[in-house]
């Protein structure tokens, strides 16, 4: 399930992608497909591994093109170890409202981006998000959980003062908004109640098989209850004249 539409951020083969906080990898193993040179970055060492060895088995499986690498790796967000201009594209997706210190992760992803070279946010959405935390302390009151509720224009400001040129927006996951105001309407730990584990199955169902009918809903419903936000923005390159 992505979250990044490939068809607003595409990807050339060959590109040099970071995956910052990429979790189980879902992006990363899309940009492998897509012939990037891939590197996921996360704090969690456990994920990492698993992350590398999907990779592994994709690259077995022949579902990378030739030219294309992937490579999993833990890793600080605020201190992250490559030299500036390193990469083409950098993703973060939904990792953002868990960090303090956002501004210094987004200084850091400018750092590592090449000038002209493009980046994705994607964070929870303040309406749909705010729901849940009406509904459950559980859902964000825990130890890495959520610490902030963007606004849109709020998440926009801060990624142009960060030196970064948004581009595009949209909203993704309606059908998921729902699922999460079930879960903390009943408990956040409670997979056992009847209507969280009738709409998972329904999620599950849709994922897999992928239906015109839900497809189209989710495409109407985007706009009102999508539950991601998502953002897209350049690096500018210098004026010549300031270019050292």
């Amino acid at each position: 399930m992505l979250t990044v539409d490939f068809t607003r951020f595409p990807l050339a083969p060959g590109d040099r992608v970071l995956d910052l906080g990429c979790g189980a990898g879902r992006h990363a193993f899309e940009c492998y497909r897509r012939g990037a040179q891939v590197v996921a970055l996360d704090q969690n060492g456990e994920e990492i591994r698993e992350v590398a060895k999907w990779f592994a088995a994709m690259k077995e499986a022949g579902e990378a093109p030739a030219g294309a690498t992937a490579t999993a790796m833990e890793g600080d967000a605020l201190n992250l170890p490559f030299p500036d201009e390193s990469f083409d594209v950098v993703i973060i997706s939904e990792v953002m409202e868990h960090i303090p210190d956002d501004k210094g992760v987004l200084a850091e992803m400018v750092r590592v981006l090449k000038p002209g070279g493009r980046i994705a946010i994607t964070v929870p959405r303040y309406g749909p998000e705010k729901i849940c935390w009406a509904l459950s302390d559980e859902y964000h009151e825990v130890e890495g959980g959520h610490i902030r509720i963007y606004k849109a224009d709020e998440l926009l400001a801060k990624i142009r003062q960060a030196g970064l040129k948004p581009y595009g927006t949209h909203h993704a996951h309606a059908l998921h908004s729902p699922y999460w105001w079930l879960k903390c309407a009943f408990g956040v730990d409670n997979d056992k109640a009847l209507p969280v584990r009738a709409y998972h199955k329904l999620l599950v169902w849709d994922i897999m098989k992928k239906p015109a009918l839900t497809r189209v809903a989710e495409q109407l419903l985007n706009p009102v209850v999508g539950k991601s936000f998502v953002a897209y923005a350049t690096k500018p390159h210098l004026p010549k004249a300031d270019a050292k």
